[in-house]
């Protein structure tokens, strides 16, 4: 069972995220609240809450301030940020002061679940059209790719099949679906990928690795 905050001051999206999470998860705990200084407030009580699901734009957050604020005084629960917001660089700037994920309020119901069972498992989640446009862009800006050759060269043939697999959006299960492998498997092999890359999460991972010609590394 799950312990879930919906911290967003506009009742019927509480309502809407309510709905997905029960029917999804089901028996799970979830507290609603609608600004920020009260969430801030049942952090304290119930440390033991294993998601926060952050409007950006509800009372008292100042934008990816309160994000901030938050993370600060609750280091240890994961925040995604579900927003009508879909500015690419706001998007990356969350996750860059700690969010786990982004979750856009225009997203279908089936993709929203996808998206809190891929933060509940310990992965990091994007919409797919927020990694392709950064991809792309990475592409435009950098004739060579972002990580040095040298890096790549350290990943195992099958830790690059799982980071090729990781550019497509592919959640831990999905990867150890289409690899064959065990998900604790993957886990392991993101980890090291993480390390090897010299990089803190999963989708500093992605971006990085968004130029890379998988190809011609596996067929070496």
């Amino acid at each position: 069972m799950y312990k879930i905050l919906i911290a967003d001051d506009h009742p019927l999206f509480r309502e809407a995220i309510h709905n997905v999470i029960r029917d999804g998860f089901p028996d799970s705990e979830i507290m609603e609240t609608a600004d920020l200084d009260s969430a801030l407030e049942l952090t304290q009580v119930h440390d033991d809450l294993d998601l926060i699901l952050l409007d950006l734009n509800m009372p008292g957050m100042h934008g990816l301030g309160g994000l901030i604020n938050l993370r600060n005084e609750a280091p240890t629960i994961p925040v995604v940020i579900v927003s009508a917001e879909q500015d690419k660089q706001i998007v990356l700037q969350a996750i860059t002061y700690g969010a786990v994920g982004f979750i856009t309020k225009s997203s279908p119901r089936a993709q929203m679940t996808d998206a809190i069972e891929q933060i509940l498992n310990g992965n990091v989640y994007l919409p797919s059209d927020i990694i392709r446009t950064q991809k792309s862009s990475t592409r435009r800006a950098h004739s060579e790719p972002s990580i040095p050759p040298e890096l790549l060269q350290a990943l195992t043939r099958k830790q690059l099949l799982v980071l090729e697999r990781m550019t497509k959006g592919e959640s831990n299960k999905q990867i150890a679906y289409n690899l064959d492998i065990a998900e604790t498997t993957v886990k392991a092999h993101v980890s090291a990928i993480l390390r090897k890359l010299n990089v803190h999460n999963r989708v500093q991972a992605i971006l990085s690795a968004g130029d890379i010609d998988f190809a011609a590394y596996l067929r070496r």
